[in-house]
Parts: C-alpha cells; structure tokens; sequence
C-alpha cells in the first residue's frame, strides 16, 4: 500500500510540474498582452487539403538540395501571412541565403499540415521525385501532424506509431479511397528507399521540439516518439542524420525561457509549434550546422558566405583528424608487444570526455614484461584503417612473439558510395568480391568485403610471428538489454578466425552481459554521448571486459604478460560460442 502512495504522489508532483510550467507560461503571454493589448489571434497554416504552388530548381544543371516536410520547413505559401519577421516561418527558407545559388538549388517543397504518409498520398511525394537526380541531397523532416488520427473527416493524416511493418487497412473518411496506412517509420524508409534509387543521398532530420517546457524548465525532447523514431530508421539504414529536435532544445534550454518566447508569434491561443523568423533563422542555422558535421562533398562546397561562422555539429562517430595524433610507439625494443588496432571505442583521446578502452587496458598487464602500443584512431573502419596506411605502421614494430588485439564494425556498416559514410563501409560478408567507388576526388577504389581486411591483418601478422585475435565490436548503449548488437560483424569475425588461424573473442557479448548484470540506470553512467563512446569509467569497464574476453578463450596469447590485476579477472563465459561461427573458431585455434 505504502508504495502505491508514493507512486500517486510522485504522480500528482510530477501533474503540479506540468501545471507550473504552464502557468508561468501563460503568465508570460499575458504580461506581453497588457504591455501590448490583447494578442492577435493565431493563424492556421496549414489546408486540409493543400495545393500550394511549390518552387522548383532553378536551374536544372545545377545539383540541388531539396526539402520535404510540413509547415516547420515551409509554412503556408512561405510569406508570413504578410506579417513580415513575426508571422509563422519554416527554417526552409532562410536556410537558402546559406547556399551559393551559383553553386546548388535550394528547393523547399515541404508543405504545411501534412505528414511522412499524407505527402505521399497527395501526390505530392511522386510531383517532387520528378526534380530529384544523381547526386542531389534530400532532406526529410516530418513527425509533427503524424500523431493525428489515421482516419477521420477533418486530415486523416496520422500514421501508425514506430517504425514496425504493420499496417492498417481503411477506407478514408476524408478521401472516399481505399487506403493501407503503415507506421512512420515505414514511410521514411520508402523516402530513403526512393532517393537512393535516383542516386541521390537521403538526410533524415528529427522534428524542431515544441514550445513546452518539462516540470524541470528544460524543453521536452521527442526521443521516445518521432525524433527517436526518425533516429531509429536514420541507423537501421545507415542514413545522414540531423537530430535538430535535440539540437533545438539543447539550444533553447541555453537561451532561457524568455528568450524562447520571442522565437514564436505572440498569438491566441500561445504558439507552440510555428516559430517565427527568428526563431526559422535559429532553426535553419542548426540544419547547416549539421549538414557540416555530415560532410556531404556537394553540400561542403555550396556553403555561402553567410555559413562561414557556423560550426560543425558534434559527431556521434568523428573522423578523427590522422595528423593531430601521435602514432605510439614500443616503450622497449627488447620487450614483445600487446597492439590495439580499432577505432574510438578503442581511443578517442578525452575527447568531450569520450574514453576508449584501449586507453585504460595497460593496469592489466606488466608493464616490465610488456609493451602495450595503442595504434587505434577514431572514425576508422577496417578498410580505412589499411588504405590509410595504418596497418603498415603497425607491421613496421611487429615482431615474432606479439599478440595483436583488433576490433572493427563501428565504421564499416552502411553502403559503399554514400557519402553519408565518408568512405569508410566496407563490403559485407568475408569473401573476395569487390565494389568500385568513386571518391570525391574522382579516384576509383576498389572496396573489399570486411571479412577480406580483417583476413588480411591476420595473414599480416602470423607472416610476422605474431599471435591475432578478432574481437566483435562494444554494444551500442541502447542494443544490449534484449537480444544482441553486432551480430554479422560477430560472425564475419569468427569465421575469419577459424580460416585465418587466429582467435575470436565475443567482446559484445561479454560486455552486454556485464551491462545486464549492472541495470539500464548504471549503464546509462558509463557513456559521454548518446549511444557509441564511453567515459572513463565505462572505457575502464570495458577494458576489463576485454582482458575477461581474452582469460575465456582456449589459449589466451596474452596469459605471460597479465598483471596480477589482469591475472584476477575471471574468465568471461560469453568469449567462445555466442556469435554463430565462434565454436568453430575456437577449434580452428591450434
């Protein structure tokens, strides 16, 4: 009973939060209605059944940035409604004045009041696809009228919630037709599906939040609906993702309620959704900002002038500037070696407070008996890692008798060519085909599946004398509570493994169990960003997951050089047999 008690009070404190907000709020509007008179009444954008006229590219030899969406990319016929910078504005058009127009076409042909499956079955979806073309960047943004209901007299707009494949068979009440609704997230992939079959390359971005602020001041976010869905669909399919929904808020958490309040209209009832000019100049300044992280080659060089002071959005997964970090170097020449070969969730060099677990794995082993040589950088795949020459750094130190530890996949997924990627996917699989890819330099390169590169640094290494194991990448933070994260990449590894002579270790599922044995809050503390690149404290569980995964296996080529404190780690029971191949490599070990 007592906690019952608590669960209603913790309820009704959480309903007086909302109720505060509100009121400070409303008070906000009605300070600003007595110093001004009473507020003009607001205006609805947005037709049931819109037919703007829609711009189309200026100049058709040009390549184009083209935008779809609702009325928070282009709102009504992209006038405020003749009340010049304080009418209702979309950040679709003033993004344009970022781009040079001799460069690129800036094509804004979002429409107010629709969502990801109303776009669509208006028509207007295959009127745009028309326009679009090789090498054309598209940028979608939907979410905000998703939520409506499915099927009514009014928009019959809504879609089903998520990004699952159900459906929902209904005869529209508004159009009279037939009509199979899907989820939203079923929608953006037919969007992304059918820009990259003209050759384009599709930008998912997360909704702009409301103008509502929690029961703590801060803005709520949209990561459990639209903008974590928009994000879930933007991963599944290896997708340039702009989060402007966190970006947004995080902005307007800095800026202060007041401040917020004069990036909408001063209407009645308040306006929550439609920014004003300032707050579209905000908004599309974010979007630039993001589209700069990306590094799209065609968007990088059409920035204008007035982009020049806008900086790159923070990078999930960063490529790692190669010149600005010190290649290690064996301590001792007479000492064998332990090298890490990886990525950022190997080493990220403090970087935002981002740690890799190679940077905290050296209390493990004895550093008299031992060298441990760090050669992992981030934003590396297994093939960036050796077309850069890298691998061959790495080579130069090697010596009969020393144990390589490498870990790729973070990097390697998404499709050859996009240059959402950068050019770091590789093949999928472990055999020998290939696929051409033009850089943005027109040089061809010959991609290689990822089983193929990590095959040759096993090859590499055992010419050399030394002794290699594969291990499968560190679970993302939000893919290790059911099932299993990485899992291709887990048995493309251990079949290299078992042909290749070397080791394979299932450092995911090491790791996830440990996470399970921890819980989602504790876990949640071991991570400096969203979902990929642990703190301290996380790089320091992992590492001792590794040294756990390397204890497990059925020779641990590692064993002579442990520390006592690396000797105490007790095996993990997850290192041999989780991934599908790993028995098999496990027997391949001689």
């Amino acid at each position: 009973m007592a906690s019952h008690r608590i669960i209603s009070m913790n309820k009704i404190l959480k309903a007086l939060g909302h109720a505060a907000s509100t009121l400070v709020c409303c008070i906000a509007i009605s300070s600003a209605a007595s110093a001004q008179g009473a507020l003009p009444a607001a205006v609805n954008t947005d037709p049931a059944q819109a037919r703007p006229q829609l711009p189309e590219p200026a100049n058709p030899a040009l390549p184009s940035l083209v935008l779809i969406g609702d009325s928070t990319v282009r709102n009504g016929r992209d006038d405020g409604q003749g009340k010049g910078e304080e009418g209702q504005w979309g950040w679709g058009n003033p993004i344009a004045a970022y781009f040079d127009a001799g460069k690129i076409n800036v094509v804004n042909r979002a429409i107010g009041g629709l969502s990801s499956r109303t776009y669509i079955s208006g028509g207007h979806w295959e009127r745009t696809l028309a326009f679009i073309k090789a090498g054309d960047v598209v940028i979608m943004q939907f979410g905000h009228n998703d939520s409506s209901a499915i099927n009514d007299t009014s928009r019959a707009r809504g879609t089903i919630k998520g990004v699952g494949e159900e459906s929902q068979e209904i005869d529209n009440l508004l159009t009279g037709k037939h009509e199979t609704v899907r989820s939203y997230g079923w929608y953006l992939r037919r969007y992304v599906a059918e820009i990259r079959a003209r050759g384009a390359t599709p930008v998912i971005c997360s909704p702009i939040p409301r103008k509502i602020w929690d029961a703590e001041g801060k803005i709520g976010r949209g990561k459990g609906d639209y903008a974590g869905w928009a994000a879930e669909v933007a991963r599944q399919e290896r997708v340039a993702f702009i989060d402007l929904n966190e970006m947004a808020a995080r902005k307007y958490d800095e800026m202060g309620r007041d401040a917020v309040m004069k990036l909408f209209p001063l209407v009645t009832p308040d306006e929550r959704v439609h920014s004003n000019w300032a707050g579209a100049e905000l908004n599309a300044r974010l979007v630039v900002s993001g589209l700069k992280s990306l590094r799209l080659p065609l968007v990088q060089s059409a920035f204008s002038a007035k982009a020049a002071d806008i900086a790159p959005a923070e990078d999930e997964r960063p490529v790692v500037d190669g010149a600005k970090v010190r290649g290690d170097m064996p301590r001792d020449p007479a000492l064998p070696n332990v090298f890490i070969v990886g990525d950022s969730t190997v080493r990220s060099g403090g970087s935002n407070g981002m740690f890799g677990w190679g940077e905290r794995i050296a209390p493990f082993f004895d550093t008299s008996k031992v060298n441990v040589v760090n050669h992992a950088i981030g934003g590396r795949s297994s093939r960036t890692f050796l077309t850069e020459g890298r691998w061959d750094k790495v080579l130069a130190q090697m010596k009969a008798g020393d144990v390589v530890l490498i870990q790729f996949g973070h990097n390697d997924g998404g499709r050859i060519g996009d240059p959402a990627m950068k050019g770091r996917a590789s093949g999928k699989g472990t055999g020998p085909e290939t696929v051409e890819d033009t850089k943005p330099d027109g040089s061809k390169e010959q991609v290689h599946s990822f089983g193929w590169y990590m095959a040759k640094y096993v090859a590499d290494a055992k010419a050399k004398g030394a002794s290699v194991v594969l291990l499968s990448p560190v679970p993302h933070k939000d893919a290790w509570e059911q099932g299993r994260d990485f899992s291709t990449f887990a048995q493309w590894d251990a079949e290299v493994a078992a042909a290749g002579g070397a080791q394979f270790a299932d450092l995911t599922m090491v790791v996830s169990d440990g996470y399970r044995k921890l819980g989602a809050a504790a876990v949640a503390g071991l991570f400096s960003d969203a979902r990929t690149h642990t703190n301290d404290a996380g790089a320091q569980f992992n590492a001792r997951s590794v040294i756990a995964a390397l204890n497990g296996l059925p020779r641990n080529p590692a064993a002579p050089y442990l520390s006592a404190q690396g000797k105490a780690v007790p095996p993990a029971a997850a290192t041999a047999g989780s991934a599908p191949a790993s028995a098999a490599a496990a027997k391949a070990w001689p």
